[in-house]
């Protein structure tokens, strides 16, 4: 069993298209066609795990954030997105009644709203009993050091590196968009594809990395699956699961 924990959102996508513009301002009028919602961030991990066909559990945010992009339906261009209530959220309540003994894994998918403060994620790596994997856009520090694998992007790396010490270091993914990633000094690369949206691909890389670690306790392998599946699901538009595609 995974438990998957971390902050949440709504991702909604409005289709459609542009023909003329407004007669009160100079902007273009959006035609809607069609509407898709999916769960985002941490509740978008959780439905990759799902997805292939692991049994998993979530805590996360009651509170929506909302981030709804306006899409060119013929091209898929993002014409605009706006976040509603992208604000901090509460924070995780009775954390010290979590029975984490029960997982043989845990994900913490840590988008920064307010729900995980560094001091809850140290508490959570010294109380699992099972491997344990954190995807952040905190800088890193020693409140992570009792975390077996952390999976950050270039970006989110770039934005710590000052902190990265050699612990640290050893147990940390740096995934590079379409170069694939980086573990322990090695480049694991990826095939070129038509990127359609890379929205959500960071939660199907960590999805899939521990989706196959809980099966073959392989970290390169699990790497090297974890890549295939990100690259599978930036071919498709919006935010999808990738066991719809396997």
């Amino acid at each position: 069993m995974i438990l998957v924990i971390g902050d949440s959102c709504i991702d909604k996508y409005l289709y459609g298209y542009c023909n003329r513009l407004a007669p009160e301002a100079p902007v273009p009028v959006f035609m809607t066609l069609k509407e898709e919602t999916n769960g985002g961030m941490a509740r978008n991990v959780y439905d990759n795990i799902l997805s292939l066909k692991k049994r998993c559990d979530i805590i996360t945010n009651p509170e929506d954030i909302t981030k709804t992009r306006f899409v060119e339906h013929r091209t898929n261009h993002i014409l605009l997105r706006v976040d509603s209530n992208e604000r901090k959220v509460n924070r995780i309540e009775n954390i010290e009644s979590i029975p984490f003994e029960n997982y043989s894994a845990i994900v913490i998918s840590d988008y920064d709203h307010g729900f995980l403060t560094e001091e809850d994620i140290e508490y959570i790596s010294n109380r699992a009993t099972g491997t344990t994997f954190l995807d952040t856009k905190k800088k890193l520090g020693k409140w992570c050091y009792g975390i077996d694998f952390i999976k950050i992007n270039q970006f989110e790396y770039e934005e710590t590196v000052e902190t990265v010490t050699p612990e640290i270091k050893r147990k940390l993914i740096v995934t590079l968009s379409d170069k694939g990633c980086r573990y322990l000094d090695k480049d694991y690369s990826v095939d070129s594809v038509d990127v359609k949206d890379m929205t959500g691909a960071g939660d199907t890389f960590l999805s899939g990395l521990v989706s196959s670690y809980i099966d073959t306790e392989d970290i390169e392998k699990s790497i090297q699956t974890a890549n295939e599946y990100a690259t599978l699901i930036v071919q498709q538009k919006g935010v999808k699961v990738i066991g719809d595609y396997l």
